[in-house]
């Protein structure tokens, strides 16, 4: 019964090509975002998708961000640090987020996600909607700053609406 219930949640997007449903979710996400480099419900991973890869337009998007959630469904949030070179002195600046955009994903489910931040807003606070709420889409950025993660270690996603980050 738990294979059956297992399935019913994951094949949204189609076939089922592991036990791993977050890790083939993710890598839908990147075969998706890669078509759309290569050609240059209301909010699901799915809808997201199908956004992003919509024939229909040229919509100018070209990421499906997402949320990781871990053991006790607790959001998963990453740091990370780019080097700020203001006024020739060379400093660390560390960067907080929720929210990522991934990157590639391994047969093993090994993924490069990068951090997705909000221009000026390098702090994810506590809780993903700290970060999300009232902030203009057009102000999330890709941060470069890149991590890599074991997907079957993670019980859910949350997909966020296709945006343009390039």
């Amino acid at each position: 019964m738990g294979k059956q219930h297992h399935d019913e949640h994951c094949d949204e997007l189609g076939p089922i090509t592991s036990k791993d449903c977050v890790c083939d979710v993710v890598r839908a996400i990147a075969d998706a975002q890669d078509d759309v480099i290569d050609q240059l419900c209301d909010v699901s991973c799915a809808q997201s998708i199908r956004s992003l890869v919509s024939p229909v337009t040229s919509n100018g998007l070209d990421t499906v961000p997402f949320i990781l959630y871990g053991k006790g469904l607790k959001p998963f949030k990453a740091s990370g640090a780019v080097v700020d070179n203001n006024n020739n002195q060379p400093r660390f600046e560390c960067i907080e987020s929720f929210i990522f955009r991934v990157n590639e994903v391994s047969d093993d489910c090994c993924a490069v996600l990068e951090l997705l931040a909000f221009d000026g807003d390098e702090n994810a606070c506590d809780e993903p909607c700290d970060q999300l709420d009232n902030e203009r889409l057009d102000d999330l950025q890709r941060t470069g700053i890149c991590i890599t993660v074991d997907l079957s270690c993670f019980c859910a996603i949350t997909c966020l609406p296709a945006v343009s980050v390039i």
